[in-house]
């Protein structure tokens, strides 16, 4: 790639759409590899002889065509294909990410008790007032982060869950070390909205941007309801697919 390279202002076509080509055909190229990071604002504009307002506009326009990704605090980078989520009976995040030849990790980012209200009683079939472990968790593929969720756990049946996680990185094997060998989904309720100022910290979007919701319920072996979950995930990161038996 040359140090600098000169556009045809000459040609009727504006100068930021001219910029928003050529990364374009280097991404595609190969020239930027998928998941690396893009040079600074401030080297492209030097590179193209303008200023930073119509590198960012190139940018910009690349980030919606979902060819960059801008992580908060992080820089822009050469977007990865999103990944492709199946929702459905046997719903596992390590599992997924694994089959597409992407690194899954999870990360404990906060846990509390708290008492069942209506809502969280009414999901877990349990009694107003019951204890619960709160875990709040990051879902990352390859290193970016993918999904925040909080789930909520009947503490009597998870009593060392949120050490057991911490150690583990997954659910999966946090809910074995308690004696839980399996669940199932038993529902997905999927929605959408503006990524709150937290969620963006973590998942390293900027506020504005749409999150994915997803709601779940997952039951043990004999039905009883054992978690539920309300996952945010990056909308232009993530592919829901609900099966057909799902």
């Amino acid at each position: 790639m040359t140090n600098h390279t000169i556009l045809d202002r000459s040609a009727g076509i504006a100068v930021w759409r001219q910029i928003m080509e050529t990364l374009k055909a280097e991404i595609v190229s190969g020239a930027f590899e998928e998941g690396s990071r893009l040079p600074p604002e401030s080297d492209l504009a030097k590179r193209f002889g303008v200023n930073r307002h119509t590198v960012r506009r190139a940018i910009a326009a690349l980030t919606s065509e979902g060819i960059l990704r801008a992580d908060q605090g992080r820089g822009t980078f050469v977007a990865s294909a999103p990944l492709s989520y199946p929702i459905g009976p046997r719903t596992r995040f390590s599992e997924i990410v694994s089959e597409q030849d992407r690194a899954p990790s999870g990360r404990l980012i906060g846990s509390a008790l708290e008492e069942a209200d209506a809502l969280l009683a009414n999901q877990l079939g349990i009694s107003l007032g019951t204890m619960l472990i709160r875990l709040e968790t990051l879902r990352v593929a390859d290193g970016v982060p993918i999904i925040v969720g909080t789930n909520w756990f009947e503490r009597s049946r998870v009593p060392n869950f949120v050490a057991d996680y911490a150690e583990t990185g997954s659910i999966t094997k946090a809910l074995e070390l308690a004696g839980i060998e399996d669940y199932r989904r038993k529902e997905t309720r999927i929605t959408s909205e503006l990524v709150e100022a937290k969620d963006a910290q973590q998942l390293g979007i900027p506020l504005g941007q749409p999150v994915l919701v997803v709601e779940s319920v997952n039951l043990d072996m004999t039905g009883r309801p054992i978690q539920y979950t309300r996952a945010r995930a990056a909308a232009d990161r993530i592919q829901l697919v609900v099966n057909g038996d799902g």
